[in-house]
């Protein structure tokens, strides 16, 4: 649900021809339950969402060219002359609808934190997860179909961590020496994972330690699942 003026600082930016939509931040309100909270946590960390926790967390005024369409208002004629979402991709209908507003139409979207939402989460950890994998498969698949937005770094580094886990787990067990690194390297990501789950509510500590363990996890694999994908499913 919206914000009080969420309407009102949305309109102040179409007064430019140049833009086409506007989005804004999708926070978790306060009355959710504990797990769904949790949840919010693990998306707005940034050692899940990276450069992108501004979709999650007020963050400055900016321009972008993918966002999410639970806070994103568009213009009437540029969503006509987009061809509207494309219902043969879901989740990732909004992310080549903003392709078209950028690449195709040359026009703006703008980010602005004052454009709020209050967005309710799934729960830890099945339903949570779920919607995990589900970006994952699509973002995966969207480097070789949509590149312009997905073939980025950031959307990378979950299944290199996987590689690296599972390729540095028989080679420590073959070299002591390797063992003593790939042990610290993984005592330090645990340690990093706990420093940015640390809450007053020790529930959420547990919660969000694991969701952000379990979301790099279903990510890295579901990434690479899209990325060797001939057709996802919906097409």
């Amino acid at each position: 649900y919206p914000a009080a003026d969420w309407l009102k600082n949305a309109l102040g930016h179409f007064s430019g021809p140049e833009i086409a939509a506007v989005g804004g931040p999708a926070i978790t309100p306060e009355s959710d339950t504990l797990r769904q909270k949790a949840s919010g946590l693990v998306y707005s960390s940034p050692l899940v969402s990276a450069g992108y926790v501004y979709r999650y967390l007020p963050r400055p005024k900016r321009f972008v060219d993918d966002y999410p369409s639970c806070n994103f208002l568009v213009r009437r004629q540029a969503f006509r002359e987009a061809g509207g979402f494309s219902t043969g991709f879901w989740p990732g209908e909004d992310t080549v609808f903003c392709l078209k507003i950028a690449r195709d139409l040359k026009k703006k979207i703008v980010y602005d934190p004052k454009v709020l939402v209050y967005h309710h989460r799934r729960s830890l950890f099945y339903a949570h997860l779920k919607q995990i994998a589900n970006y994952a498969t699509h973002r995966g698949y969207f480097v070789k179909k949509f590149p312009e937005t997905s073939l980025r770094p950031a959307y990378f580094i979950p299944s290199l961590f996987i590689v690296g886990l599972m390729a540095g787990l028989p080679a420590s067990l073959l070299n002591p020496t390797f063992k003593i690194f790939y042990n610290s390297a993984l005592f330090f990501y645990l340690t990093i994972v706990l420093i940015f789950s640390l809450r007053k509510d020790f529930r959420l500590i547990f919660l969000v330690f694991w969701g952000i363990i379990f979301s790099h996890l279903i990510y890295g694999l579901f990434f690479i699942r899209g990325l060797f994908s001939g057709k996802l499913k919906e097409e």
